[in-house]
């Protein structure tokens, strides 16, 4: 809930900006916000598809090449182990350690820079991260992210007074880190309450799977005795 502020405040200077990219085919780049930990259901493997989905409907309207401007940047290793085997050329980045300690703005900041100094100049991007909802429910969501050069050009960003470059970029680099925060912190929560969803499927199975044994092993021992009874009395009666 602290972090959930940080980005609604972010988003709201985008949607009040109002920016738009007018080129035919702009650069474009993804930010899968995923982590290094697993058993945690479908939580990862959904941010992966989503974006496999995207670029996979690029390629279908505009051929092979209509990816070689979209780049992948892979925060944490179940989104590089996916994205390895299906678009290595798009990867452009991949940062690990991530999901096994509580996110912190720090780990945010760290991301936001390695993007700004990756040295790809992108038009457009997007964050896919899972939003939680609740224990039992989270869903998969992007959102959008824009250069510095965009943003200027933005109409509605010329109302603001003394807004130059400097102080752009200050904000950029500081929206950014605020938004990948907010991400990070929403993905580690579904994260969390996937996995503890999972693991209480998993212990219901096994206690199943326990009780099936049970019955098998008490309905074999009783078999074994019983024929050992028929061949006692059937011994008797012999005799």
């Amino acid at each position: 809930k602290a972090a959930r502020p940080l980005g609604i405040a972010a988003q709201q200077f985008y949607k009040s900006a109002d920016i738009q990219s007018d080129k035919e085919q702009p650069k474009e780049i993804f930010v899968a916000l995923t982590s290094d930990r697993g058993l945690a259901g479908a939580v990862h493997s959904n941010i992966n598809k989503n974006i496999r989905a995207q670029l996979e409907a690029k390629i279908a309207a505009g051929g092979p090449s209509a990816i070689d401007n979209c780049k992948i940047i892979c925060v944490g290793d179940k989104s590089r182990a996916f994205f390895s085997r299906f678009f290595p050329k798009q990867i452009l980045m991949v940062g690990n350690e991530i999901g096994r300690l509580p996110p912190t703005f720090n780990d945010a900041s760290k991301v936001a820079n390695a993007i700004l100094s990756s040295g790809y100049d992108y038009d457009t991007g997007k964050l896919l991260f899972n939003y939680y909802k609740s224990v039992v429910s989270n869903e998969t969501t992007e959102l959008p992210i824009y250069s510095q050069e965009l943003v200027l050009s933005s109409e509605n960003v010329s109302v603001y007074d003394s807004l130059d470059a400097d102080v752009v970029q200050s904000y950029m680099e500081y929206s950014l880190a605020s938004l990948i925060y907010y991400c990070m912190k929403e993905g580690a929560t579904s994260e969390q309450s996937s996995r503890m969803s999972a693991m209480d499927n998993s212990s219901k199975n096994a206690g199943e799977m326990i009780d099936k044994l049970r019955i098998t092993f008490n309905r074999t021992r009783q078999a074994v005795i019983t024929g050992e009874l028929i061949e006692i009395i059937s011994g008797a009666a012999a005799l």
